[in-house]
């Protein structure tokens, strides 16, 4: 199966998407979702089903589609479904003033009788032939598209109301006529439909600025090193494994590693914090953070479509594709509206007239009918407010892969938190150093540096980093004789010593190496808090010990506190051992622990706790993870783990910070919130709006209004996510 994106024109209602996504999802093999917001198409089909083929369905039902402009364009509004941009939004202008004029014109002396003049009708209907015809030429010829293809749309409703007003009027006017004029209702409905239209496209393009900000901020050119010479070439032409140059102020044209240099990187566009992060050789930097330090030379790892920028977008923007299941609910209603509304238009012209009513009473209330029941907000309801939703959390670093991970979120009430690399730091640091009665610290570091840099395993390392830091310029003298044991320690000579690090059990137990009580107290203590001991001793006596631990991340514990807040239930998940698994735990203020787990065992615990009634979220960032992620109910991949996790997850959090775990639930329930808000109040309008204007209780004006103005609202409230902040309300 291949996935294709495809840009639709001329859709003008949720009746219009429903249409033509059942037109599509009619071929053999075809799923397609249709997007009335962002006016797209993301359509699976087989091998044997074309994109060409896909096209002329949808030529065929009436609109028009093509394939998505490259990012750029679309980036800057000016691709296909660009927004109010281009010669296209000109005109749409253009008609709106000469409309809204033109019908204000026409309003005034009927509304007004001071202001009629003799022979006022007839300069009405001069000014408001114009409306009625030009100025909803786009009412008049999409309709006419639809009746080619036997449907309808809501702009059969307002081009059926618009030429009833107006034909009545000039029928009113020729000899024999009573004179009743309508043609204010024809230029008005005209002009606040456009109005209307005009205002929503506005509010939609102000929902899309996130995901277009995000597309943008990627690196226009790249200064490549070619030959020994620096060469500015467009960042789309950098390939992988080229070095380039990254000038202070300067955006980083491609994902990569720093070869030379250090400076500072704003990493605001991943991880929503203003900190930048230190950038020094051998480090990863990411394509469109800016370079805010010094000069630095980037071999490119991953270019174009390839980078995490370029992923990033490619989540949200299949994200804003996906619909929700209420929306699905409201795209069948909208599916048989219109149809229903033509109809219920015309048992309220016959209703008033069998009621006794005038021609001009039934005809205004068969015309409020046809203006008021617009299926627009319906159709826009769950697109706004995942447009606006899911490009706010990828400004802060959160990426929602699609309307289902949000029906998730509020289900959830357990979180699975992986220990390493997730609530702590994923990397070993010298946390404690105590020297025996009689040694300086800096003779320990000195000669437990220089034996442990010869050692690959991660403790040594961890000692050897840690010693040099704090030995600074002095550092230690070289090892000879080196050996490893493993599972016990490593030892070497130094400086004429010979030094031993390794476990108490190797040093004291079979070395006899007598161990210091305060020594072996504070061993003690440091194990009981969850740190791995390294006992050090040279010439036969004990000189120290040296703690190693995997540090907490600054924010865990404040994470913690908000997923409480939230009502969740915080279980820690590590293969760890008890004792330092529960030290962690209490440090972030965790009860439950599940410690000892085996790689392949935290599926079984995922399953475990979901066959015992919970519903389960799991947020980790190791390969070791991803079936976790996968079979959890919601699945948060911390964007700092491998490619594996990042797709098992329904949530990726770029910045690999645990706080980000309760501001994507959060974010997420509350685009949920808006979702069903949105749809709660197209619902109850249209059932509200529709009776009163059947009654006769609405001016077919006032329904115009009222029917653009609910789409706007839609929109707006959608817009109020664009508010929300990390832990503070929206």
């Amino acid at each position: 199966m291949s996935t294709t994106d495809l840009v639709i024109g001329g859709m003008t209602c949720a009746s219009c998407a429903a249409r033509l996504e059942r037109k599509l999802s009619r071929l053999d093999g075809v799923t397609a979702a249709v997007n009335l917001a962002t006016e797209t198409a993301r359509v699976s089909h087989p091998a044997a089903v074309s994109v060409a083929d896909l096209i002329t369905v949808v030529e065929h039902t009436g609109y028009t589609a093509a394939l998505p402009a490259p990012p750029s364009a679309s980036a800057s509004g000016e691709g296909p479904g660009g927004g109010e941009h281009g010669p296209r939004a000109g005109l749409a202008g253009r008609r709106l003033a000469v409309s809204l004029a033109l019908a204000a014109a026409v309003t005034l002396p009927a509304m007004v009788p001071a202001a009629r003049f003799p022979g006022w009708q007839w300069v009405s209907l001069a000014l408001a032939t114009p409306v009625a015809t030009w100025g909803a030429w786009p009412f008049h010829r999409a309709a006419a598209a639809g009746a080619r293809h036997r449907t309808a749309s809501m702009d059969t409703l307002v081009c059926v109301g618009v030429a009833a007003a107006y034909l009545w009027s000039v029928w009113q006017l020729l000899p024999g006529g009573r004179g009743d004029s309508y043609l204010e209702v024809a230029t008005g409905v005209t002009a606040l439909v456009l109005l209307g239209r005009y205002l929503e496209a506005r509010a939609r393009r102000q929902a899309g600025a996130a995901l277009r900000a995000l597309l943008d901020l990627g690196a226009k050119q790249a200064t490549v090193l070619r030959d020994g010479r620096e060469v500015t070439v467009p960042a789309a032409a950098l390939l992988a494994g080229e070095e380039f140059v990254v000038r202070p102020g300067e955006k980083i044209a491609a994902d990569g590693v720093v070869t030379a240099g250090r400076s500072a990187v704003d990493t605001s566009l991943l991880t929503g914090e203003p900190v930048p992060a230190e950038a020094a050789p051998g480090d990863p930097v990411t394509g469109g953070c800016v370079n805010v330090g010094g000069r630095l030379v980037v071999r490119a790892t991953r270019v174009g479509a390839d980078t995490q920028l370029a992923q990033m977008a490619r989540l949200v923007t299949q994200a804003q594709a996906g619909k929700a299941r209420a929306q699905r609910l409201a795209d069948r209603v909208s599916a048989v509206f219109v149809p229903a509304v033509l109809l219920l238009s015309a048992l309220t012209l016959a209703g008033w007239l069998a009621a006794g009513g005038t021609a001009a009473q039934a005809l205004s209330a068969a015309v409020a009918v046809l203006i008021i029941a617009c299926p627009c907000a319906m159709g826009l309801a769950t697109p706004t407010a995942l447009l606006v939703g899911t490009g706010r959390g990828a400004q802060l670093g959160i990426l929602i892969k699609g309307p289902e991970v949000l029906e998730s979120t509020r289900r959830v009430d357990t979180v699975l938190l992986d220990k390493t690399g997730t609530v702590t730091a994923g990397a070993m640091t010298l946390a404690g150093v105590l020297a025996a009665p009689g040694v300086a610290d800096r003779e320990l570091l000195r000669l437990a540096g220089a034996v442990e840099s010869a050692s690959e395993h991660p403790v040594g390392a961890a000692i050897a980093a840690g010693a040099g830091k704090r030995l600074a310029a002095d550092g230690w003298p070289a090892v000879t004789g080196f050996a490893a044991l493993p599972g016990r320690g490593v030892g070497g000579t130094v400086d004429g010593h010979e030094v031993l690090a390794g476990s108490r059990r190797w040093l004291a137990a079979e070395l006899g190496i007598a161990i210091p009580a305060a020594l072996a107290e504070a061993a003690d203590a440091a194990e009981g808090q969850g740190h791995t001991v390294t006992f050090v001793a040279w010439d036969g006596a004990a000189g120290g010990v040296l703690t190693v631990a995997d540090t907490v991340k600054p924010g865990s514990a404040a994470a913690v506190r908000r997923l409480r807040a939230l009502g969740l239930h915080p279980v820690l998940l590590t293969g760890d051992n008890e004792r330092a698994a529960r030290a962690v735990a209490a440090s972030v203020g965790i009860d439950e622990v599940i410690a000892g787990t085996a790689p392949d065992g935290k599926l079984d615990v995922v399953r475990r706790l979901q066959a015992s009634g919970r519903t389960v979220a799991m947020a980790g960032d190791g390969v070791n993870d991803a079936p976790a992620l996968a079979q959890a109910d919601l699945g948060l991949a911390m964007g700092t783990g491998t490619d594996a996790a990042i797709e098992a997850g329904d949530l990726t959090l770029v910045g690999g910070d645990l706080g980000a775990v309760p501001s994507a639930i959060e974010l997420s329930r509350r685009t949920l919130a808006t979702i069903k808000g949105n749809l709660a109040w197209a619902f109850c309008y249209n059932l509200a709006a529709v009776p009163l204007a059947a009654a006769g209780l609405l001016n077919p004006m006032v329904a115009a209004a009222a029917m653009g103005l609910s789409s706007v609202f839609v929109v707006t409230n959608s817009l109020r996510l664009r508010r929300f902040r990390v832990g503070g309300p929206a």
